[in-house]
């Protein structure tokens, strides 16, 4: 018995750690490392916030697919081109960040502070 209660500690620890350890591929970035590849047309530029915090305020180079609308809509996107991914607080995209790496996308950017980093 004290053999399983182990198994299932450790399955446990094993299972929180893989939730927050970072994803290997994904580059955290600066708001204003960002801006520097806004005119790199191999850049592409994803903010997963939800349509409405999109339009109250977004910046130009960012298309919005939502996080919960993203792995229907992966299919938008060039594997082949680097991916930005933004939203409010570095959160959600970074969420979004492991679900692009884990459909093959080899160059996945957070924008680290979201859209207060922004500024």
């Amino acid at each position: 018995m004290e053999i399983i209660q182990w198994v299932i500690i450790i399955l446990g620890i094993v299972f929180i750690a893989t939730r927050f350890m970072p994803v290997k591929g994904i580059t955290h970035i600066t708001g204003q490392d960002a801006k520097k590849k806004q005119k790199n047309k191999n850049v592409q530029f994803i903010d997963v916030r939800t349509p409405g915090e999109y339009r109250s305020n977004h910046h130009k180079p960012f298309k919005n697919i939502p996080l919960a609308e993203l792995s229907k809509r992966i299919n938008e996107l060039d594997k082949e081109k680097d991916v930005i991914v933004i939203c409010q607080s570095g959160m959600r995209s970074m969420k979004a960040a492991k679900v692009l790496k884990k459909n093959g996308f080899q160059h996945v950017f957070n924008v680290q502070g979201g859209m207060g980093a922004w500024r």
